[in-house]
C-alpha cells in the first residue's frame, strides 16, 4: 500500500472512531434531558432559557458539522461527486455560521473555569465563525486555494470537540491534575489544532499555497 493511501486510510479510520465516540456523547441528550452528563454540573446555567436553547443547538448541530466536515477533504468525492461536495459544504457553512459558532459563543460566556476558560471558548467560537466565513467568501470569489486554507482552519476548530477530550484524558493520565485545573488547560487545546494545521499548510504545501490570493477558475 502506498504511503499516501496508508496515511489517508489511517486518518479516516481514526477520525471515524472519534466521531463515533462523539455520536455516543450526543445521544445522551436525545431526548432532551436537563440532568444528564455535562449538564449535571451546569444546573444553575440550564435554568436560563437562552442557555438551554444554545446548548442543545450547539450539541446537535456540531455533531452534524463534524460528520459532514470529515468528507470535505476527500479528493475522490470532490473529483467524482462535485455537486455532493458543494451540497455538504453548504450544510457545513450554514450550520456553523448560523447555529454552531453562535450558540458556542453563548456557552463560552458561561464556561466553567472563570475568565480563563470563558475567554478561550468565546475566542474559539469567534474564530470558528471567521474562518468559516472567509472559506465561504473565498470560494464565491473562485479563490480555491484560499478556500482550502480557511476550510482547513475551520475544520481544525471543529475538531476541538475531539481534541479537548483527548488532551483531557492525556493530562489526567500522565499528570493527575485536579479536575478544574485540567479543564482550564484543555480549554485552550484548540490552539494546538490550529498550530498543526498551519504547519501542514505552510510546510507541506508551501509552494502550492504561496499564491493562494490569486483567483482560480472552478
Amino acid at each position: 500500500m502506498k504511503p499516501n493511501i496508508l496515511f489517508k486510510s489511517s486518518y479516516y479510520l481514526i477520525m471515524l472512531y472519534f466521531t463515533y465516540l462523539m455520536v455516543l456523547i450526543t445521544l445522551q441528550y436525545i431526548p432532551i434531558d436537563f440532568d444528564v452528563a455535562f449538564l449535571r454540573i451546569k444546573q444553575e446555567e440550564i435554568q436560563y432559557k437562552h442557555y438551554q436553547i444554545a446548548f442543545f443547538i450547539h450539541v446537535y448541530t456540531s455533531m452534524i458539522v463534524l460528520v459532514v466536515g470529515l468528507f470535505q477533504f476527500s479528493n475522490y468525492l470532490r473529483t467524482n461527486y462535485l455537486k455532493l461536495h458543494k451540497f455538504l459544504g453548504r450544510i457545513y457553512v450554514v450550520l456553523i455560521l448560523l447555529f454552531s459558532s453562535t450558540s458556542g459563543l453563548v456557552m463560552g460566556y458561561y464556561a466553567n473555569g472563570g475568565i480563563y476558560s470563558k475567554v478561550s471558548f468565546c475566542l474559539l467560537s469567534i474564530l470558528w465563525f471567521y474562518y468559516t466565513f472567509i472559506s465561504l467568501t473565498s470560494i464565491k470569489d473562485k479563490k480555491i486555494l484560499l478556500h482550502k486554507q480557511y476550510t482547513l482552519r475551520s475544520f481544525a476548530l471543529t475538531l476541538s470537540a475531539i481534541s479537548l477530550r483527548l488532551f483531557k484524558f492525556l493530562i489526567v493520565y500522565f499528570f493527575s491534575t485536579p479536575p478544574m485545573t485540567t479543564y482550564k488547560i484543555v480549554a485552550w487545546s484548540w490552539i494546538i489544532n490550529l498550530l498543526l494545521v498551519e504547519i501542514y499548510i505552510y510546510y507541506l504545501h508551501k509552494d502550492k499555497y504561496s499564491n493562494s490570493n490569486e483567483n482560480y477558475n472552478l
